[in-house]
């Protein structure tokens, strides 16, 4: 949300001409929506599975199938998806930038973390499944 609220503040306050892209509106409705499903998807299965959906709680599940299977983190991958169809919207670079903001934060500072704790909870397991399915796609 605060990526979401600096962009905002940025494209209000630099001239449009010198941070504006085309917009794509019809592609940034089919980005925006897919990322709320996966996100919502992998929300349900956290919730059917009834494992915590907080990074730093307890997980009691390995969730490896359904969506799970194309992507580890569909959750995260949702936000990124639905914060770039914020910028194909707009046409905003700071709405772009902040996508990739996101998207690097996650990266190098939470995925390691959740797969350490993954990693240390099922063992060989989340190994075996680390190995077969990708970080992102």
């Amino acid at each position: 949300m605060t990526l979401l609220m600096a962009a905002t503040g940025l494209q209000l306050s630099v001239p449009a001409v010198w941070t504006r892209l085309t917009p794509f509106p019809v592609l940034a409705a089919a980005v925006a929506i897919s990322g709320f499903l996966l996100m919502t998807r992998a929300w349900w299965l956290f919730k059917v599975k009834e494992t915590a959906i907080c990074p730093t709680a307890r997980t009691t599940t390995l969730i490896t199938t359904d969506i799970y299977r194309w992507t580890r983190n569909p959750m995260y991958l949702g936000i990124v998806f639905m914060l770039l169809g914020i910028g194909l919207s707009t046409g905003s670079v700071f709405h772009y930038l902040a996508s990739m903001t996101f998207f690097a934060i996650i990266d190098y500072s939470f995925c390691p973390y959740e797969e350490n704790k993954l990693r240390v909870a099922f063992g060989d397991d989340f190994t075996r499944y680390a190995n077969k399915v990708r970080r992102w796609l």
